[in-house]
Parts: structure tokens; C-alpha cells; sequence
């Protein structure tokens, strides 16, 4: 299914700097100014990993070399889920691939190839990231309206779990040659809940047997590795929510998802199955992540998994027509979302869709995929990995609250200095006035329409005041 505050307190020895932007037309200026205010002594908790992917940009079947650019943005976890393109390539991560024969015996080595999948997880972890491994298949968005054939059921629910029991210990434990990774996340299967009836792309069950199937495999998984995170199940996006916000009649296949996910909560409750995460997707714009978010936490704490990491681990936002890495506007919606997952309580991860680099994708935004290379919403990530090294999330205060006529900001602070990560994701140009209180700006990186990611020469007149940008501001 491919749809889609903080406060602050002033220091007392505070210094402002009114910050104004050169433009060529003074035309440009808006009327509208905000005050940004960061406390840099207030830690708020941890930098969260929301500028975790989707995949990575693999060229071709084999030429990782791409992979570089992740290590670049410090991306720490890419999940795997649609990798190699339909059905997984027939080579990657999908179960199907990994396990060629379902008759066969599954305690036998020979019976795996797991050859490609070593070579993609391998490009991963030699690059500093860690893989988030999705158990199940791949879409079948087009090919499931001739003939579907992996998306059914398995005809085993407890071989398919022992089945995933050696692919762990293959990734995790050395087992049939196997490496000893620290893969902390495993998910069982993706969106079942994406429609009703025979226009479903990932699961040709009912969702009662869909559940029946998460129990046996979260059991057996949960009962091998109990030091693993065992969670699923890639929940399609909660839109009932957007439609409510608005007073709308909210669709049949909004209303179905709604409806399975109460009775997953119900049903995994009654049962005392295993949930050490919750995955759901929000192809929504920034404003949406927390009220999508506080959607899914109150189900999941109702029914006793209020403690459960809760992770939007597909999401996606703004136009992909066109060259779409190459716009200020899909760029600086991207850098927005990511500062709103790292504000939003009870979000612990964000994965965006996806980090492929592919010409005829619509959910690629981080790649130019025809000189293969970053494209400008790539240093989004790489900007919003400074604050994740630092550690520390600081207060961070905007006129009227985060998002407010698309002003966006995140801050953190580590044992080698400081950092503030800026948005202005709106049309117009913005006058923003600074209190860092006993901070110097070092250094600023700028993304927009004319620039990508420039470090400007006067660092302390460093807000990004044009249209749809974003900053970097360091600090010692």
C-alpha cells in the first residue's frame, strides 16, 4: 500500500541574534516573522534513529557501490522489504527466495540460498547499518491482478516460523556459514491488512487466519530468541485518522484497516502473543505524524503493549512526479517530516520509502538516478544524522509551535559540541530571530532551491529564510 512541542524556557543570560537573509528581491520577504529558541542545557532524551531507510541503492543485482552515500548520512537501520524489485529479485530476502522449496526439510542447510541476501546485508554492515529484516514477501502490486502466487497464507504457519528460526541463526549465530550480525529487529510479514478481497497485495488470508499466523510465528520466534525484537506487522496507513481530523466519511478500505487493527490488538491480548514493536506506514504530511502516531500507541497500550517500540517504518510525503530529487520542495518536506518524528512522543523509529536509486520509481527520493548520486533531500538525512551522534535532544521552541506556517526545528547536544537542524517547509521566504543563549554558531550547511547543502560564509547569519530549505547550524 503505497498511499500517504517541544517547549522552552529562556536562559537569563541570553543572547538574540536577529538574523535577516540577502535576497536579490527584498519582494521575497514575508511580513510573517518567528522566534527560535533553543535550550541547549535542557536535555529532553535521546536523538532518535527516525532518519533510519527503506533498502539501500543497489545498482543493478550486485554493485553495492552506492552504499557509500548511506555511510555518508549515517543511516542506522535499512529495512528490508521490497528489495530487488518484484518478488525480491527472485534472489533477496524474501522467504520464498531464501527457502526455494517449502516440502523440503528445513533443518538442511542445502535447502537455503541465502547467497545475494549475504552480499546485500554484507553492503550494509560494512557501511555502518544496521538491517531491520522484514520476514515475508514482496508486493505483488501489479502481478497480483493476473495471478498472485506468493501472498498466500503459508500452507505451514509453524515450518514457516522454523523456517525463519535458521534465517536468524544464519545472520545471527553463524549458522550454515553463516555471520554473526547485530540484526536487532525482525518483522513478521507486511500490510495484510491492505484490502478485504482479491485486490489485496500482500496477504490472500482472512485476517483472523493472518493473526492465527503472527501468534504461531511471534511465539516460536520470541520462544529461540529472547534477546531478539520481534514485532510486526507493517500496518497499511490509518488515513481513518486524517479523515476523521477533517469531519469526513472515512472509505471502506480505511475503515477495514481500522478494524483490523482493533481486532489484532484484541486478538493478540487474548492470546498473550509477543509484540516487542509495532510497525504501521504514513504516506501524510509532516503536521500528521503525531496524530497518526498517538492513534496507534492508545490502541496498543489498551491492550496491554503500551510499552512496545512503536515504529513508522515506510512513510513517504509531497509530489515524486518528475525529477523529484532534484526539488527544494520534496526536499524540505522530507527534512520537516524527520524533525516531526524525532518531537513526536511514543515514536521510536522512521524509515522513509525508500532509499533506492531508481529512475522509475515514484518512492525514491534520495537518489539522482541518472548521474548516481545524492539528490537534495539525501542531506536531509545527512544533516539530521549530526544531532544523532550527538545523543542528546535539547528543548527547541518556534513562534506558535512546531510546524507553524512550516517552520520545523530540532536540537541536540554531545560531549563534542552542539547542533540545530532547521526547516522552513512553506513557499515564502521567513524572518526568524535566534536565541542559542550562550552559543556561537561555527559553522551552517544550507539545502534550497539554488544551493545544496553550501556551507555559507558568515555562519551566524544561518536560518534558512528562503523557501522550502534547510539548515544545519553547529556549535562548539
Amino acid at each position: 500500500m503505497k498511499d500517504k512541542v517541544m517547549r522552552g524556557r529562556i536562559f537569563k543570560e541570553r543572547r538574540v541574534a536577529f538574523v535577516v537573509f540577502a535576497f536579490a528581491s527584498m519582494a521575497s520577504y514575508v511580513a510573517c516573522a518567528a522566534e527560535l529558541t533553543v535550550e541547549f542545557a535542557e536535555g529532553i532524551g535521546s536523538v532518535k534513529p527516525v532518519h533510519s531507510v527503506g533498502q539501500g541503492p543497489l545498482l543493478g543485482k550486485s554493485d553495492f557501490s552506492m552504499f557509500r552515500y548511506l555511510n555518508e548520512a549515517g543511516v542506522p537501520y535499512a529495512r528490508l522489504h521490497d528489495v530487488g524489485g518484484a518478488f525480491g529479485g527472485n534472489l533477496f530476502v524474501d522467504i520464498p527466495n531464501l527457502f526455494r522449496d517449502f516440502d523440503a526439510d528445513e533443518n538442511d542447510p542445502a535447502n537455503y540460498d541465502f547467497a545475494f541476501t549475504d552480499l546485500y546485508l554484507k553492503a550494509l554492515v560494512d557501511n555502518g547499518v544496521e538491517p531491520y529484516f522484514r520476514l515475508g514477501v514482496t508486493i505483488e502490486v501489479f502481478a497480483r491482478t493476473v495471478k498472485a502466487y506468493r501472498i498466500f497464507p503459508p500452507k505451514d504457519f509453524a515450518k514457516w516460523a522454523r523456517i525463519c528460526e535458521h534465517v536468524i541463526r544464519h545472520y545471527t549465530e553463524g549458522w550454515a556459514d553463516g555471520y554473526r550480525w547485530k540484526i536487532a529487529y525482525w518483522e513478521i510479514w507486511n500490510e495484510a491488512d491492505d484490502f478485504p478481497d482479491n485486490r489485496n497485495a500482500m496477504w490472500r488470508g482472512t485476517w483472523r487466519q493472518f493473526c492465527e499466523f503472527y501468534e504461531v510465528a511471534s511465539k516460536h520466534l520470541k520462544s529461540k530468541f529472547p534477546h531478539l525484537n520481534i514485532g510486526g506487522y507493517g500496518k497499511c496507513t490509518a488515513h481513518n485518522v486524517t479523515f476523521e481530523m477533517k469531519g469526513e466519511s472515512v472509505p471502506e478500505e480505511e475503515a477495514y484497516r481500522h478494524r483490523c487493527f482493533v481486532e489484532f490488538c484484541d486478538f493478540i491480548k487474548e492470546r498473550s502473543c509477543p509484540l516487542d514493536f509495532f510497525s504501521f506506514h504514513g504516506y501524510i504530511t509532516p503536521d500528521l505524524v503525531k496524530p497518526h502516531t498517538d492513534y496507534h500507541r492508545e490502541l496498543l497500550r489498551k491492550a496491554g503493549y503500551g510499552n512496545a517500540e512503536l515504529h513508522l517504518n515506510e512513510w513517504l510525503c509531497g509530489d515524486t512526479s518528475g525529477a523529484f530529487w532534484k526539488r527544494a520542495s520534496l526536499a524540505s518536506g522530507i527534512a520537516a517530516f524527520i524533525v516531526a518524528a524525532q518531537i513526536t512522543d511514543g515514536l521510536d523509529m522512521a524509515n522513509i520509502y525508500d532509499a533506492r536509486c531508481d529512475a522509475m520509481s515514484r518512492y525514491a527520493p534520495l537518489f539522482d538516478p541518472i548521474e548516481k548520486k545524492p539528490g537534495k533531500a539525501f542531506y536531509a538525512l545527512r544533516c539530521f544524522n549530526e544531532l544523532y551522534r550527538l545523543g542528546t535532544a535539547v528543548k527547541c521552541n518556534v513562534t506558535g509551535g512546531q510546524g507553524v506556517d512550516g517552520l520545523w526545528a530540532s536540537a541536540a547536544r554531545g560531549e563534542k559540541g552542539a547542533a540545530v537542524f532547521v526547516v522552513n517547509d512553506s513557499p515564502s521566504a521567513r524572518k526568524v530571530t535566534t536565541d542559542f543563549g550562550a552559543k556561537k554558531v561555527l559553522a551552517c550547511h544550507i539545502t534550497d532551491a539554488e544551493r545544496t547543502d553550501v556551507e555559507i560564509e558568515n555562519p551566524q547569519d544561518c536560518v534558512p529564510m528562503t523557501p522550502h530549505s534547510f539548515a544545519l547550524l553547529l556549535f562548539d
